[in-house]
């Protein structure tokens, strides 16, 4: 790959691994990242080449210089977008704005990183790509999914007006090797929790439903996405069919933590937080010929090997 590619919120999780797949694939990657969450270690180690980083917050227009932006901006765990909800909106909606306007000044092409957050409580399940979705748009987490429908909107907006070539990944649940050990999410925690032997905490009664995706999987369904010619408008659920119940996962977890001593406990039920939540990726098969190919036990057993080896050295969430 002989491309010059700028991926904001690149020092995040999802963002740490694709920018590394893309330095290994011979691209020149500059990251645009205000290190709200994410931080510059992932790229310990890689060519001085071919990244160059930017602390800089995409709420602030800026120019580029490159063939290919990948967006995404923005935390994406409630613990952090919860906290600060004007800028997580404002970083959604503003900063995807200044960037596709960026990409079109220079010619680039526009990988928007959406999410399956979009469909809310899903009333259709699977969801497919057509849904639209069953949204609380007053809520504690309608930040963050009023934010990334509002980005989807205008991007088609700009490609309908401009031409801009844009296609929208809509991300499920990711985990694997690199996520922050205080990143609030299901995996996160309970990993965290198991090899801490602290409770693993449930919020409501466990019976809730996602589908987890390892992170190998969504880096290179995104490449696919990016990368793949004549799509431009292409809106592509990423993520796996492999509907699990959070007390399932938190079980499976326990199971590859022989050791520990942790125990489940029940906490108050998430403000709405959605019941069920799988993919249908019937559009992503036939589309880029992807699907995941990393088992749940075996991407928690990477997982939690890497939150073994960080906990003992005292690191925090890097590669």
């Amino acid at each position: 790959m002989n491309s010059t590619v700028v991926v904001a919120g690149g020092a995040g999780f999802i963002g740490g691994h694709l920018v590394r797949q893309l330095v290994t694939q011979g691209a020149h990657v500059t990251v645009i990242d205000n290190l709200h969450t994410g931080t510059r270690r992932h790229f310990e180690g890689l060519p001085e080449a071919q990244v160059t980083f930017v602390e800089a917050d995409v709420c602030e227009p800026r120019s580029l210089a490159c063939d290919l932006v990948i967006n995404l901006a923005c935390p994406a765990s409630p613990l952090h977008y919860q906290a600060q909800p004007l800028k997580t909106w404002r970083t959604s909606v503003f900063g995807t704005l200044n960037l596709a306007q960026a990409a079109l000044e220079c010619g680039a092409r526009f990988l928007q990183a959406s999410t399956s957050e979009v469909y809310g409580d899903p009333e259709v399940h699977p969801q497919t790509e057509d849904y639209v979705g069953n949204v609380s748009f007053t809520g504690p987490r309608a930040c963050y999914d009023e934010g990334k429908r509002a980005a989807e909107t205008y991007l088609l907006d700009m490609l309908r007006e401009t031409g801009l070539d844009v296609r929208i990944a809509r991300i499920f649940n990711t985990f694997g090797p690199g996520m922050a050990l205080n990143d609030g999410r299901a995996v996160s925690n309970f990993v965290r929790q198991a090899l801490s032997d602290e409770p693993i905490t449930i919020m409501g009664s466990g019976n809730q439903t996602r589908s987890f995706c390892y992170v190998s999987d969504t880096v290179r369904g995104l490449l696919k996405l990016a990368l793949t010619e004549d799509l431009s408008g292409a809106i592509v659920n990423i993520g796996n069919p492999d509907e699990r119940s959070i007390s399932e996962i938190a079980q499976t977890v326990l199971a590859q933590c022989p050791d520990s001593a942790s125990q489940v406990s029940y906490l108050p039920e998430a403000v709405d937080d959605p019941r069920r939540r799988c993919p249908d990726i019937s559009r992503a098969k036939a589309l880029l010929g992807w699907q995941p190919e990393v088992a749940l036990k075996e991407g928690l057993s990477e997982t939690v090997s890497d939150f073994a080896r960080r906990i003992e050295a005292k690191e925090a969430c890097w590669l």
